[in-house]
């Protein structure tokens, strides 16, 4: 898994953590701070997964050149 990855699980989960606890406290700005870091995850997951589409495109059309 790439670091990129990596760092937008790790936003993902501490975004849930920050939101739970928020939840619990009834503390709606570290809910909200929460719920916004976990959307920053998944939109970084989102976009290092299109890299990873087109970088695999680009193999296999590299792939399909060299035939």
């Amino acid at each position: 898994m790439s670091k990129e990855k990596n760092e937008a699980n790790l936003d993902k989960v501490s975004g849930s953590v920050k939101e739970t606890v928020g939840k619990v406290t009834d503390n709606e700005k570290l809910q909200s701070e929460g719920a916004a870091e976990k959307v920053k995850g998944a939109v970084k997951e989102g976009i290092e997964d299109v890299k990873d589409t087109v970088e695999g495109i680009k193999e296999g059309l590299s792939d399909k050149e060299d035939k």
